[in-house]
C-alpha cells in the first residue's frame, strides 16, 4: 500500500548518548484476565487485577497426549490458555509449583539484570528463580518475607548466557504461602555505546539490495511491484528463491510428486479505495482439513529475507497485516533458505488478525537455535480452520549495519582493564604468515599488558560482539608451532596463560589460532591435576512407583504411579559452561548401600535438562569402585555445566557415596572441577525437592517432603490410591481402614 509506511533504507539510532539504565520488560498483571504464559504443570489465576498463586485449590495443567493424560482426563476441565487448548485438573494435594511470570523478555548475554516486583505473600518463602530459555537458564535463590501489604522486592540476576527472547520462572514449590503479583519489571544499566546504523534489506522503489557484493533486483517489500518473471520462481531454487520477499502456500495448489503442495510468490492484489488502495501480498487459505497438528500449517505465508542469519543477529521487523474476518491466530516459526525448510518452532510470537489493519513492528534476536535461518513462516491455520484471505503489506526486515570480519577485544582481569568492543581491533592480513594477525597490549608499557581477549567476527554493537566470538579447543600455548582449532561460541573468553603483549593469528581457512608472548608475565606451568577428596553421600527416598510399574486402574480406585527416575538426582557441577565437542576426561571412586543402576544427562544449571546422555548408565554396588571416561559435550548440549546422575532409576532407598573426582579438558590444559571443597556437588534427595550444593543447608532451598509425610494415601503394597480405594490404606505414616 502506497505511502501508509515510508521505509529508510539507511537510518541511524543513537542507543544512548549516556550511559543509563534500560527497561528491558514490563508486565503489569491487572491488564490480564488469565494467565498469559507457557503453562509448567501448575499456573496461579488473575484474580481482580492480581496474579494469585493460592495453594488453595490445587491444579495441574495437562495437554493432550501428555503421558498420564488419558487416566485422569475424566477429571479435567478444558481451558484456553494464551491462544493454547490446557486442560485443567483439581487436586487435592499440594503439587510442585512452579510458573513463569514473565515470558518473551529481552535478554543479552553476560549483562546483569535487575528484577523489580510488587509482590506479597502470606508467609516467608524461599524460591528457585530461573532467568534464560531452555538449556540457557541462570538459576538463583530469591526470598519473600511476609507481608499484609503489598512490597516492591529488587532481585539481580548475574551472566546471562541467553541472547534474544527468554522467560523468568518462579518454583516456590511446596511452601504453603500464598503469593500475589501486582507487576514486574526487567532493567539493566547500559553503558554509552556508539549509534547504530540499521539496513534495509527488502527494497522498495527499484534499488537493488546488496548480497555478498552482488545487487538483487526486485526485492520489494510494499507489493506495488509486480513479480514479472519471479513469478515462476521456484521454492526451492536457491539461485533465485531469495529474490522474493513474500512467499504464499495455499492447500491444494502448486500441487507436487508427493502428494502435496509446494509455496509460490504470493499473489498480489489491488485494494479498495475503501481499504486505502495500492496493493497487498494475499493468501487466499481454503479449508484446513489435515489430519492432527500437521492442520496448523496447510495454509502458509513467508517474509524472506535474502540471506541467511547467524545467532545473535537482531533484526528490526515491520509488516501491516489482516484478515477478512476477526480473532485469527496464527503462530511463527523460523526456515531456512527454502520456504518450507522447517528450523525452529518459534519466531516473533503469536500473531492474531483481524478486520482492520494492524502494524507490527518489533525486534527480535536470532537465538541460538534460530541460527541459520532465512525466513519467518506464518502457519495461518494455529486457531481458524475455515477458508479465511490474510493480507500482508509493507514488509520491512532490517539488521543492524556492522563492521564483518575479525577483531579483537582485550582485558586485564587482575588490573581492572575492561573490553571496549566499540573499539575492538580489526585483524590485518599477512601474506607471508598466510593468516590475519594482530597484536594486543603494547612493549614497553606494562600498564597495557592483558591476560584476556575475545575474538569476533562482528564489531558495532556490544550483543552482536559477543555473540559471534570464536573459541579456540585446544591448549593455548606461546608458541609459533601451535595452532588450536576453533569453533563458533557465544560469549568466548580467552584466558591467555599469562598477563602480556601477545601476537594473535587467526587461519580462517583451517579454522586456526596461534598465540605468541612478545613481553609479559612468566607462563603457568603443566597443571598437577588432584582428585577432590570430598566424600558426597546422596541419601536416595524410596520413591513411587513410575507409571510403568503401576499403571492406573480406575476399577479398583488405584492411580498411576508418579515417580520418575530423577526423584533422586546428583550434578557434578563445572566451574564454567562447556562447548559443543568439548573433550573432557571424567573420574571418581563410587558404591551404594544397595546394589543400583544411574542414568546420567547433560544439565545446563542443576535441574535443567538439555540432552538425556552424557557418560551413560553408572552401576553402584556395595563395593568401591572405580570410575574413568572420556566424555565429549554433543552437540545437543552446547552450553552445558552439569552431569546430572538420576538416582531413583531403582525404587528402594538407597544411600549412593562417591568421591576422588577429578574433571578436566581432555588436552590436560584445564581443571573443571575445584581441588577441593563442595562448590562443584549438588544433590537432591527425594520427589519433588530442589537441587542443594552438597554440604550446605538442605532447607534453604524449597523442596517436598517425602511421600511419608505428604498426605498422599497408599494402599499396602505400596500403590498410591484415590477416595474411591475400599480397605487398608496408610497415610501420613498411620494406617486406617476405608470402608
Amino acid at each position: 500500500m502506497k505511502k501508509i509506511f515510508t521505509l529508510i533504507a539507511l537510518f541511524a539510532i543513537a542507543l544512548g548518548a549516556k550511559a543509563e539504565w534500560v527497561e528491558d520488560y514490563k508486565i503489569d498483571y491487572s491488564t490480564l484476565n488469565d494467565f498469559p504464559f507457557y503453562v509448567m504443570g501448575y499456573a496461579p489465576s488473575i484474580i481482580n487485577g492480581v496474579m494469585v498463586d493460592d495453594p488453595v485449590p490445587f491444579r495441574k495443567y495437562w495437554r493432550e497426549g501428555d503421558d498420564g493424560f488419558a487416566d485422569v482426563a475424566d477429571q479435567c476441565t478444558e481451558v484456553t490458555v494464551n491462544g493454547s487448548t490446557f486442560y485443567v485438573q483439581e487436586l487435592e494435594e499440594n503439587p510442585w509449583r512452579q510458573y513463569m511470570i514473565a515470558s518473551e523478555v529481552s535478554m543479552e548475554l553476560d549483562v546483569t539484570y535487575t528484577l523489580k516486583a510488587v509482590v506479597k505473600a502470606s508467609e516467608a518463602v524461599n524460591m528457585n528463580l530461573q532467568f534464560g530459555n531452555w538449556g540457557k537458564l541462570v538459576e538463583t535463590q530469591v526470598s519473600l518475607s511476609a507481608s499484609d501489604d503489598f512490597q516492591e522486592v529488587e532481585w539481580e540476576v548475574s551472566g546471562c548466557t541467553n541472547a534474544g527472547k527468554g522467560f523468568i520462572c518462579v518454583q516456590p514449590g511446596t511452601s504453603t504461602a500464598k503469593i500475589e503479583w501486582k507487576s514486574l519489571t526487567v532493567s539493566h544499566f547500559q553503558k554509552e555505546t556508539r549509534p547504530v546504523v540499521w539496513q534495509e534489506w527488502l527494497t522498495k522503489d527499484g534499488e537493488p539490495v546488496i548480497v555478498d557484493g552482488n545487487p538483487i533486483p526486485g526485492f520489494m517489500g510494499d507489493a506495488e511491484t509486480p513479480w514479472g518473471d519471479m513469478a515462476e520462481t521456484r521454492f526451492n531454487d536457491q539461485e533465485n528463491n531469495f529474490k522474493v520477499c513474500a512467499w504464499g502456500k495455499e492447500k491444494g495448489r502448486n500441487m507436487n510428486d508427493d502428494g502435496g503442495w509446494d509455496p509460490f510468490p504470493c499473489d498480489i492484489v489491488e485494494l479498495s479505495d475503501e481499504d486505502g488502495g495500492g496493493h497487498a501480498f494475499i493468501v487466499r487459505a481454503p479449508l484446513a482439513d489435515t489430519e492432527g497438528d500437521a492442520s496448523a500449517w496447510d495454509n502458509q505465508f513467508w517474509i524472506q529475507s535474502p540471506r541467511e542469519w547467524k545467532s545473535g543477529t537482531q533484526v528490526k521487523l515491520h509488516f501491516r497485516y489482516k484478515a477478512n474476518r476477526d480473532g485469527v491466530t496464527t503462530n511463527t516459526q523460523i526456515h531456512h533458505q527454502n520456504p518450507s525448510d522447517y528450523l525452529i518452532w518459534h519466531a516473533i510470537g503469536d500473531i492474531t488478525f483481524n478486520e482492520a489493519w494492524q502494524e507490527f513492528d518489533g525486534t527480535f534476536t536470532f537465538s541460538d537455535d534460530m541460527g541459520g535461518g532465512w525466513s519467518i513462516a506464518f502457519n495461518l491455520n494455529s486457531s481458524v480452520k475455515e477458508p479465511t484471505d490474510f493480507y500482508f503489506d509493507d514488509l520491512s526486515w532490517q539488521t543492524m549495519k556492522l563492521d564483518e570480519g575479525l577483531f579483537i577485544a582485550s582485558a586485564n582481569t587482575n588490573t581492572g582493564i575492561e573490553y571496549d568492543f566499540d573499539n575492538a581491533q580489526e585483524f590485518v592480513y599477512d601474506e607471508g604468515a598466510e593468516a590475519y594477525v594482530a597484536t594486543v597490549g603494547t612493549k614497553g608499557k606494562q600498564d597495557t599488558w592483558v591476560n584476556e581477549v575475545m575474538i569476533s567476527t562482528i564489531r558495532g554493537n556490544d550483543a552482536a560482539f559477543k555473540g559471534a566470538t570464536l573459541k579456540p579447543s585446544g591448549a593455548i600455548v606461546s608458541d609459533p608451532e601451535v595452532w588450536p582449532n576453533y569453533t563458533e561460541a557465544s560469549l568466548a573468553k580467552i584466558k591467555l596463560p599469562a598477563a602480556g603483549v601477545w601476537t594473535i593469528s587467526v587461519d580462517t581457512e583451517n579454522k586456526q589460532m596461534n598465540f605468541v608472548k612478545l613481553e609479559g608475565e612468566q607462563e603457568v606451568g603443566p597443571i598437577e591435576f588432584v582428585a577432590n577428596p570430598t566424600l558426597v553421600v546422596v541419601h536416595g527416598q524410596e520413591r513411587d512407583f513410575t507409571s510403568s510399574e503401576q499403571p492406573a486402574d480406575e476399577e479398583a480406585g488405584i492411580e498411576a504411579g508418579t515417580g520418575q527416575p530423577w526423584d533422586n538426582q546428583f550434578f557434578l557441577y563445572a566451574n564454567r559452561t562447556l562447548s559443543a565437542g568439548e573433550a573432557t576426561v571424567l573420574s571418581f571412586r563410587y558404591k551404594s548401600s544397595i546394589p543400583a543402576k544411574t542414568t546420567t544427562q547433560c544439565h545446563g544449571e542443576p535441574g535443567g535438562y538439555m540432552h538425556w546422555a552424557a557418560i551413560g548408565d553408572v552401576n553402584f554396588t556395595d563395593e568401591w569402585q572405580d570410575f574413568e571416561q572420556t566424555f565429549t559435550v554433543p552437540s545437543e548440549a552446547d552450553g552445558m555445566r552439569c552431569i546430572a546422575f538420576n538416582m531413583a532409576e531403582i525404587k528402594e532407598a538407597c544411600d549412593y557415596e562417591m568421591t576422588d573426582f577429578i574433571w578436566k579438558l581432555e588436552d590436560e590444559t584445564e581443571t573443571l572441577i575445584n581441588f577441593t571443597g563442595s562448590e562443584n556437588f549438588f544433590v537432591k534427595e527425594g520427589a519433588g525437592t530442589s537441587p542443594y550444593q552438597f554440604g550446605t543447608d538442605p532447607s534453604a532451598v524449597v523442596s517436598i517432603k517425602s511421600n511419608v509425610t505428604s498426605g498422599v494415601t497408599f494402599n499396602l503394597v505400596g500403590q498410591r490410591v484415590n477416595k474411591q480405594y475400599k480397605g487398608i490404606v496408610v497415610k501420613n505414616g498411620r494406617k486406617s481402614i476405608v470402608k
